[in-house]
């Protein structure tokens, strides 16, 4: 790709550039620009990873899984590198088995990102969006949400979406009610590494009958002479 080393030549010559003259108000436009394009390139990233992870083993990229080469070339963590497959499994172009080139999955955003209109907090607010519907709300009602907040993402700040996803969540599940497959989709656990003392962080989602079982252990454990 011969417009990757122009891009490279220009970001040269913007760090070369003096900034020392510019006013709050002309700085502010310049940082605003840059936060388009910066997100943009994020967009235009993520469509290539599909042809790291789809074209070669992690083995042959000189790693033991995709999360592992990602980090190690891209120079960045392990829960980063994840989060980059994710994201790119939700908004990159994606091949059916004959070979037709379909539609993200979350297109309208996928959009919104290529332009520059929202970022990776926009994107992560909307992906935990779907993450917490329920899976009998029918596609056209999910298409019709992703459309939705896609547009709400252009036009507010990441808090004011959240705000507003979580009243369109309510709206598609007013009574809170989610089956033992949505439970299932969401559970999991996550041990840190050991510390300095020692001492590993626990994070996670539990369901109801783990739930249960750690109370029973946790009870049992805290009585009188344990």
């Amino acid at each position: 790709m011969s417009s990757i080393g122009v891009l490279e030549v220009a970001v040269d010559a913007f760090c070369a550039e003096s900034i020392e003259d510019l006013t709050g108000a002309e700085a502010l436009a310049v940082l605003a620009r840059l936060e388009v394009v910066a997100r943009r390139l994020f967009s235009r990233g993520l469509t290539l990873v599909p042809k790291v992870t789809g074209r070669a083993s992690p083995v042959e990229l000189g790693g033991t899984s995709f999360p592992d080469v990602l980090s190690r070339r891209l120079h960045v963590g392990k829960g980063a590198a994840r989060r980059r497959i994710a994201d790119a499994e939700q908004l990159a172009p994606r091949r059916a088995i004959t070979g037709e080139q379909l539609a993200p999955v979350l297109p309208n955003v996928a959009v919104a990102l290529e332009r520059g209109d929202i970022g990776e907090e926009h994107v992560r607010i909307i992906r935990q969006f779907f993450d917490r519907l329920p899976v009998v709300v029918d596609a056209p009602t999910r298409e019709a949400a992703e459309a939705q907040l896609a547009v709400m993402a252009t036009q507010f700040g990441p808090e004011a979406l959240r705000v507003g996803a979580d009243r369109m969540m309510a709206l598609l599940n007013p009574d809170g009610q989610f089956s033992d497959v949505d439970r299932a989709r969401r559970r999991g656990l996550t041990i840190g590494p050991q510390g300095f003392d020692g001492m590993s962080a626990i994070s996670g989602l539990l369901d109801p009958e783990t739930r249960a079982y750690l109370d029973a252990v946790f009870a049992k454990l805290a009585a009188p002479g344990m």
